[in-house]
């Protein structure tokens, strides 16, 4: 199926869309703010046991995670939920908030984003995905990635507030 945008329906079919790794990532957009009016972002993202972005606040965004596969910890304010499949988590703006995902296999979740912008950022950070899997070799190393989060992010909105959620958790 072909990507198509008429009179404001966007329709994707899978593995079809734009891809970025970033985080050691796999971030498949669905719809864009450029789709969207701006409404909103829609991802659908795999991240692999282990990732764990530390504490941050999106300034401009609410987001909202729905869990396909996989597990993880989720942390909102001073609350920490697990969540697995069908687990469906929403922060408004200026939550301060991180994950961690735990488990032995890759979660894969939809993200919702508004207004967009924010995977954007993804993009800037990140590279055009070569494949729809996990980057591996092929892809940047945490080390070339953080000084690139640091500068971009704050153009985003986009706070560190804090460390990753540790492992015990």
């Amino acid at each position: 199926m072909q990507a198509q945008r008429t009179n404001g329906v966007v329709v994707r079919g899978p593995g079809e869309g734009p891809a970025t790794w970033a985080m050691g990532s796999l971030f498949e957009r669905l719809a864009s703010g450029r789709e969207t009016g701006g409404a909103f972002d829609l991802t659908l993202a795999t991240q692999p046991p282990g990732i764990a972005p530390p504490l941050h606040v999106h300034t401009r965004e609410a987001e909202a995670f729905y869990v396909l596969e996989g597990t993880m910890v989720y942390q909102a304010g001073d609350e920490f939920h697990h969540l697995a499949a069908g687990s469906f988590i929403y922060l408004p703006p200026g939550v301060p908030h991180a994950f961690r995902i735990t488990g032995t296999t890759p979660v894969r979740f939809l993200s919702f984003d508004s207004p967009a912008g924010l995977m954007d950022l993804y993009d800037e950070v990140g590279m055009p995905a070569r494949e729809r899997r996990l980057p591996g070799a092929d892809g940047f190393s945490i080390d070339e990635e953080i000084p690139r989060w640091s500068e971009i992010s704050p153009r985003y909105g986009l706070q560190v507030v804090g460390p990753p959620i540790p492992l015990d958790i």
